[in-house]
């Protein structure tokens, strides 16, 4: 297992924590939408976010989907996840590009700009659960913190980092979810405020070997950490041509008709995973036949 999220719990129930390396699911987004490195770390920590808020959900076939709206050059992101450790994500502008940011970082905020934040949660009901806020930084981990705040009303703190090799291949990418619970203490809240501060940068704790559970324990360890869960977690896309067919279907005759006057041979590619799908002609006339 090589990809995978941690879920545990601290401080007598008062603390719920998330952790993740997630590097193979950056890498594979990143080959799969040929995205630049400003885009590669920007996707790569929605991606990190969505795993783990996804776990968080009980459900098998719940479903959580964050959407981020901004006005800079990437344009926005989507990140959809299941409770199974499954995420998959595009961003809109893949290849946009960005000078470093004044701490000679890759510049998430500005490639984000301003904007807003959407949480969906399909849990099964009629109408899924929609929070929504304004984005605060665009660097993605200061905007869930204030989600989470403000919508939820659940005092977290959130990091997320990806790390990049020289050749623009990802080199590490994680990050954790801490949330204090109705009823922590001042003193837990404190004594955990205060050992946050002691955190760098999470992308430094992967590269010098630690994995979630080592760092949810230099975090955690005095707490008196349990670790509840271990997932693995993977980019998986359920794109198939089942489903792009009867996608086709649904644009109606006219438009299928359309196609198939053109007389050449469509290609439908997928928004998640790049997966390209060609239909002929002939098959557009299948398709045709049972359109309504």
């Amino acid at each position: 297992m090589t990809d995978y999220v941690i879920r545990a719990t601290a401080a007598n129930g008062q603390i719920r924590a998330f952790a993740a390396t997630t590097r193979e699911l950056a890498e594979f987004a990143r080959s799969a939408h040929n995205t630049s490195p400003v885009a590669t770390a920007a996707l790569g920590r929605l991606l990190t976010a969505g795993v783990m808020m996804g776990v968080m959900m009980k459900g098998a076939d719940d479903l959580l989907t964050l959407k981020i709206e901004g006005d800079g050059p990437l344009g926005g992101l989507t990140v959809t996840a299941d409770s199974r450790g499954n995420v998959k994500g595009y961003v809109v502008n893949p290849q946009a590009m960005l000078p470093p940011n004044d701490r000679g970082k890759l510049d998430v905020g500005g490639g984000i700009g301003k904007g807003m934040l959407r949480v969906i949660r399909d849990i099964g009901l009629k109408d899924p659960y929609v929070g929504q806020t304004e984005l605060v930084s665009g660097e993605i981990a200061e905007d869930l913190t204030y989600y989470f705040a403000l919508s939820e009303q659940t005092p977290s703190s959130v990091a997320l980092g990806v790390l990049m090799n020289k050749d623009n291949t990802v080199r590490q990418a994680g990050g954790f979810i801490l949330q204090l619970l109705p009823g922590a203490s001042d003193e837990a809240v404190d004594k955990l405020e205060s050992r946050l501060k002691e955190i760098t940068s999470i992308t430094s704790l992967l590269d010098g070997g630690n994995t979630p559970e080592m760092i949810l324990e230099h975090i955690l360890g005095d707490f008196g950490l349990e670790i509840l869960d271990k997932l693995p977690a993977a980019f998986h896309c359920n794109c198939s041509r089942a489903r792009i067919e009867k996608a086709l279907i649904s644009v109606g005759k006219k438009e299928l008709q359309d196609m198939i006057d053109e007389g050449k041979t469509i290609e439908v590619n997928c928004h998640f995973c790049g997966k390209h799908y060609p239909v002929s002609v002939e098959e557009l006339k299948t398709l045709l036949a049972q359109a309504k």
